[in-house]
């Protein structure tokens, strides 16, 4: 056996040596735990200190606006049925409520009083807010503007003439008429002849 050898040998025997003395002295150092039941671990839920607002419950949501109005302040968010926040102060006019709203422009936002019920009445009166500046509408330049429309020329209307009237055209009876006869000679006529027509008649009876 070379020597190289023999060294490995007695470094293999040594490290096997230590290491059963370290067991045999420590038997916890290998040992594994078994995996520790979770339970539900209880939290703590803060709940909110001083006065605060709740929605109404015959409000679907009620919209919380940059300052005391509907007109001249936007709509910054919504709050939803039975929502509570903190309330902060009163409008002046005490018919809006500031309130602590995350999700507007420093973090406040304004609610209609008649839309949700406050736990306290004792509020500070707040001044509304400088109410926003909206972008202006462009114009464009008359001049750029009438380049652009064509120029209608206007012409005038027809004139009417009225049709000549017409004429009723009169009609005369060409054909001529026959000489009148007098209605008496007519009925000693027909007399006649009867009293003709009589006699012949006896005449030939007899």
């Amino acid at each position: 056996m070379s020597r190289n050898a023999f060294l490995r040998l007695a470094l293999s025997g040594l490290l096997l040596a230590g290491a059963s003395l370290i067991l045999a002295n420590h038997p916890a150092v290998f040992v594994v735990h078994a995996q520790q039941p979770t339970g539900v671990i209880p939290t703590v839920t803060g709940t909110l200190r001083g006065p605060s607002i709740t929605v109404n419950l015959d409000q679907d949501f009620v919209n919380v606006r940059s300052g005391p109005g509907s007109t001249l302040y936007p709509r910054v968010g919504i709050l939803m049925r039975g929502q509570t926040v903190p309330a902060l102060a009163r409008s002046e006019d005490g018919q809006w409520i500031q309130i602590r709203y995350l999700g507007a422009p420093g973090g406040l936002g304004w609610v209609f009083a008649a839309n949700v019920t406050l736990s306290s009445q004792a509020l500070p009166r707040a001044a509304a807010p400088p109410t926003p500046t909206f972008a202006a509408t462009p114009t464009i330049n008359p001049t750029l503007q009438a380049a652009l429309i064509p120029a209608v020329t206007a012409t005038g209307l027809a004139t009417f003439t009225p049709a000549p009237p017409l004429e009723e055209p009169s009609f005369t009876d060409a054909t001529p008429r026959p000489a009148a006869v007098p209605l008496g000679l007519v009925i000693l006529g027909l007399g006649f002849v009867g009293a003709l027509v009589a006699m012949a008649s006896l005449l030939r009876g007899r």
